[in-house]
């Protein structure tokens, strides 16, 4: 049975439960990175920043949750990785003053992983689910009438003994988190009450993460330091705060371990990371398209063996924040780039391209 009570067990479980064995380097570097996360983690919604919509929308439901002493309304937030989704559910719990237990779709191969967990919840207690949009036909069918009814529907007996049981279930709230909301199912998506897309976060949003986790770690930070960082972190906080760990190793190898704007370009520079927050492999992908296909359009499967990265990486990590700062296009036959993505990487703007724009 696939229970986690915090994200290093989901971490160490999903390793096992996905890749059949556990190499003790990898849990190590996983334990290491999960505890870096969780203490800067925020507990409560007036710590966590950006999101100001969604944050507004969940004071009230909370409110209003507490008054009528009733469960929260089940949830789903989704948009691209790092934005803050698992961490959103524990801040809910934490406002709710209630447990949550977090697993993944992936974990959930068998109906009795699901229906243990359900099984195992409390009244107002939070089940949160990452990656929601992978979980199999059984295990979403075994949830329509949990989320709406709080029954599990179970069957006893053979052939023509067979009985349908309705085993009650506590009062729940399930959040569910996904990169994509529309490979879920219509019944599994109409079962959540608040449904909301998280936003890439800003330039000045992401100055406060940097500035806060600084602070947290104790790391020396000024303003103008922290901008920088701010500024190629792809508008997300993940990458904003593994940013500040690799700065702030810069920092104390090569000056006095404070870091400033000089310190922070020079840090981003050795890493490869340009002013627009890209990396290698961005750069790596674009130039692919412009020399190799003459710009695009060109299909996710091409590029992915060219690089020899996973497509699903591609789309996942590195395509969302290519999409929004408009460098790539999706097009029917493929992904191309735009004149904006020619200009940023100092390529001169096909004729045809000009004219399309």
């Amino acid at each position: 049975m696939a229970i986690f009570s915090d994200d290093d067990d989901k971490q160490k479980s999903l390793s096992l439960n996905i890749n059949g064995k556990s190499e003790n380097l990898e849990t190590k570097e996983i334990a290491f990175d999960k505890s870096f996360e969780n203490n800067i983690r925020p507990q409560k919604l007036e710590e966590y920043i950006g999101q100001s919509a969604l944050k507004s929308t969940l004071k009230i439901s909370i409110e209003a949750s507490k008054k009528r002493n009733k469960q929260i309304d089940h949830m789903l937030f989704y948009g691209p990785p790092g934005l803050g989704k698992t961490t959103l559910a524990s801040v809910i719990a934490n406002e709710l003053d209630t447990k949550i237990k977090i697993t993944s779709a992936p974990a959930l191969e068998r109906p009795r992983d699901i229906i243990g967990i359900l099984m195992s919840l409390k009244n107002g207690e939070i089940l949160f689910i990452d990656e929601i949009h992978r979980l199999n036909k059984v295990t979403e069918e075994i949830l329509y009438p949990a989320m709406e009814d709080f029954f599990l529907d179970m069957t006893t007996g053979k052939a023509q003994t067979v009985k349908t049981l309705r085993v009650p279930l506590p009062k729940f709230t399930l959040i569910g988190a996904t990169t994509k909301a529309g490979a879920l199912s219509g019944p599994l998506r109409d079962r959540f009450g608040i449904i909301h897309k998280l936003e890439f976060y800003t330039k000045e949003e992401l100055t406060q993460v940097v500035t806060r986790t600084a602070k947290i770690l104790e790391f020396d930070i000024d303003e103008e330091g922290a901008k920088i960082i701010a500024s190629r972190s792809r508008g997300t906080p993940r990458i904003a705060n593994r940013l500040v760990k690799r700065v702030a190793d810069y920092a104390i190898v090569k000056s006095n371990g404070k870091i400033t704007k000089q310190v922070a370009s020079d840090a981003l520079q050795a890493l490869h990371i340009d002013d627009s927050g890209l990396d290698s492999t961005d750069r790596a992908l674009m130039s692919l398209i412009i020399e190799k296909y003459d710009g695009g359009p060109v299909g996710i499967e091409t590029i992915a063996a060219a690089l020899g990265e996973d497509a699903k990486t591609i789309e996942d990590v590195y395509e969302p924040y290519l999409l929004q700062e408009g460098y790539i296009q999706r097009t029917p036959r493929g992904r191309k780039i735009s004149p904006q993505g020619y200009r940023l990487l100092g390529y001169k703007v096909p004729s045809v391209q000009q004219s399309l724009f």
